[in-house]
């Protein structure tokens, strides 16, 4: 049986919108044969299904994933199709003002963080080519059982596993309606699985190369010289996943994933201009410096063993290694007497992370329906800022080492109800030595330290089954992440500061409450959910005058709804919605009291997004799908002009393989993307891709 969800709201919520809780439904569509009430999600740390857990999971399955890559090979707005609450995607290399419910996701690849707690350069999400991913599975808000960092929710990347198939194939051709070859794409990739005698093993490698993006007018869409771009650029992907079981109670698995994507180079950016309406463009032209580039791996070494004091035991070891070089420019902030006038430089993210991931799970721990997951997490992160072409360190070598032991418990013996009670204490210290900022920051000469925070997180839910198509549920839970350190450090011009006493470098901590209802029925489903997050201390970027942005620490305040819904007028054919808003403020002037919308750097617009899949024979079937902003109005003044976008694709299955042909933005809609107009300005007023042909081809035998 698939399942939809429904939420209701709360009598504390302020109201959210004219349109009937109710009758909002959404389209994450599940795919057939999916049940997802005996799902066991990796994300929850325990073996509990779906159904029995007191919050908003969504499992984004491998055949989700490749209706949404006929369209577009951009995780992010993969994301958004099938999400309600997530950002609409930026399009370019970077991950900036994408959140989910307001804040920013945790994405993992395998249960290994791939966001960066002491500077963010926001690439997060670019980590790992889609032809590696299995499934993708989310948890919507706060979760304490995940830890530092998943304070907007956890967005956890499954790597593909061997499977029955020996060979996968697949290629692919892009190109929009209008434009020459400068704008056209090309991928393949390829993945061998073999298993025999309880080895089991999957490589693969994937390549692209990627043309220009043109706009609704058939324009070279401008690059984003300073936070990289994914257009004219190349990419490629090593992946390999390698199991071996030791016993019948044990397995040892091994996974490395490398993962480059480096610009070309080959075009400059021309400025638009915000108030005639002229977007930014492209022509060719020789970069200045390196072209913007990810550079990542990633590697898991994972142990369980289902016999362990009458429990299962997983111990996992992991290493992730990233590089972030970001587009340079002559920006006040690189300016250095000592180097000459009008400098240019450019900045690079450099981190490494490795650490450990211990979780046991008992059923039935001292009285039948009692399970109990427990566990401890250990982090070690270092991570520096440097500015590449002069070879300063404009945020200095910073370590973080985090600890964190969790128990949760999980109580089912009561007929129709399960409650759930946890725990999480985080222990964090944060390494800093002496160091003086850049010149633009007067030389500031600053006094290291070693501050450290001790955090108990808890969290507490319940699950009523009151009827056996309908469950209700809610949820308390506290989130833990850091603020963007690297910031705060870099800036610093104020004489006498210490790193021991540096007020802004204290955690982000929310208090996160959830409602919500889901019905089940033979040919519809419905889901939907409110929600409220309250920081006393958040975290706000704020655009500087140079155009770099800076930390602002001040009360937030954010709330919202969502649904999901889906209607089956036969095996063969299918409808859906996703709906979400959330509203989000600051206290702007410290009174205590939140006044100040929060903007597109952090709440995503209202949305609806629709679709209708259809298998007219056996070998063919197709899509359509719906993506529509509303226009809102901010009482800072930010104005966004929402736009609707539409997609199609259609497949036909062969002897020798699926011929896939989609059209990303089929009316061929003129519009500027939301990030573009939410923080306009002349260097990233982007319009959106126009309308874009993708014929790709796929086979496994």
């Amino acid at each position: 049986m698939r399942t939809i969800y429904i939420y209701a709201i709360w009598y504390s919520m302020k109201p959210l919108s004219a349109l009937p809780v109710a009758l909002l439904v959404s389209s994450s569509f599940v795919a057939a044969q999916q049940d997802i009430e005996h799902i066991t999600v990796s994300t929850s740390r325990s073996n509990a299904p779906v159904s029995t857990v007191p919050a908003t999971i969504t499992v984004i399955s491998q055949e989700q994933i490749a209706s949404q890559l006929a369209f577009t090979q951009d995780i992010s707005a993969i994301l958004g199709n099938l999400l309600p609450g997530f950002s609409p995607s930026r399009q370019k290399l970077t991950s900036a003002g994408e959140t989910l419910r307001g804040r920013e996701p945790l994405y993992m690849i395998d249960g290994v963080p791939q966001s960066n707690p002491l500077r963010n350069g926001s690439r997060d999400g670019k980590t790992i080519d889609p032809a590696m991913i299995e499934r993708i599975e989310v948890i919507r808000g706060a979760n304490a059982i995940q830890g530092m960092g998943a304070s907007g929710g956890i967005i956890n990347i499954i790597t593909k596993s061997a499977g029955d198939n020996r060979h996968q194939l697949s290629a692919g051709f892009t190109t929009p309606t209008t434009g020459g070859s400068d704008s056209q794409s090309y991928k393949a990739s390829y993945l061998h699985s073999y298993q025999q005698q309880g080895f089991a093993v999957v490589a693969g490698v994937s390549a692209s190369d990627t043309g220009m993006y043109r706009d609704g007018n058939g324009d070279l869409i401008g690059v984003d010289g300073t936070q990289g771009d994914t257009m004219d650029s190349r990419s490629i992907d090593v992946f390999v996943k390698a199991r071996q079981q030791l016993s019948g109670h044990e397995s040892l698995q091994l996974m490395v994933n490398h993962y480059k994507l480096r610009g070309n180079g080959d075009y400059i950016q021309v400025a638009g201009d915000v108030t005639t309406g002229i977007p930014a463009k492209s022509e060719r032209g020789e970069t200045e410096g390196m072209a913007p580039q990810n550079k990542v791996t990633t590697a898991t070494l994972d142990y369980s063993n289902t016999a362990v004091f009458g429990g299962s035991l997983s111990w996992q070891l992991f290493l992730q290694d990233f590089a972030a070089l970001y587009g340079g420019g002559r920006f006040a902030a690189f300016q250095d007497p000592a180097l000459g006038a009008n400098f240019y430089d450019q900045s690079q993210n450099k981190s490494t992370k490795y650490g450990s991931r211990l979780t046991w799970f008992k059923p039935n721990l001292a009285l039948n329906g009692l399970d109990l997951s427990a566990g401890a997490d250990w982090l070690q992160d270092e991570t520096y800022q440097e500015l590449a072409l002069s070879g300063r360190n404009w945020v200095p070598e910073t370590e973080f080492t985090n600890l964190a032991p969790f128990a949760q418990l999980r109580y089912s013996a009561l007929q129709n109800f399960t409650f759930s009670l946890g725990g999480r204490y985080e222990y964090g210290k944060l390494t800093v030595n002496d160091f003086t900022t850049l010149a633009a920051y007067d030389s500031t000469f600053v006094a290291g330290g070693e501050p450290d925070f001790n955090e108990l997180l808890t969290n507490a839910g319940v699950v009523w089954q009151f009827h056996p198509n309908v469950r209700l549920y809610g949820s308390y839970s506290e989130g833990f992440s850091m603020p963007d350190v690297g910031r705060v450090l870099r800036d610093i011009s104020t004489p006498g500061l210490s790193v021991d006493s540096f007020l802004t470098l204290q955690p982000v901590l929310s208090d996160n409450l959830e409602l919500g209802i889901e019905f089940s029925f033979d040919n519809w489903q419905l889901r939907a959910s409110a929600y409220r997050s309250d920081s006393d201390l958040g975290s706000r970027l704020q655009a500087d005058a140079d155009g770099i942005y800076s930390v602002r620490r001040e009360k937030t305040e954010i709330d919202g709804i969502e649904a999901e819904g889906q209607y089956y007028f036969s095996t063969d054919s299918q409808i859906g919605f996703s709906y979400a808003r959330t509203n989000g403020q600051f206290d702007n002037d410290d009174d205590g009291k939140v006044e100040t919308d929060l903007g597109g750097v952090n709440i995503a617009p209202e949305r609806l997004n629709l679709y209708w899949q259809q298998l007219w024979l056996p070998q063919l079937s197709s899509r359509l799908q719906a993506n529509i902003l509303f226009s809102h109005t901010l009482n800072t003044g930010e104005q966004f002009d929402g736009y609707t976008t539409l997609d199609f694709s259609s497949s036909y299955d062969t002897a020798y393989g699926r011929w896939t042909l989609g059209i990303e933005n089929l009316a061929d809609k003129q519009y500027f993307t939301y990030y573009a107009q939410s923080t306009p300005a002349a260097a990233r007023y982007f319009a959106g891709i126009g309308r874009t042909l993708n014929l790709s081809w796929s086979h496994a035998f």
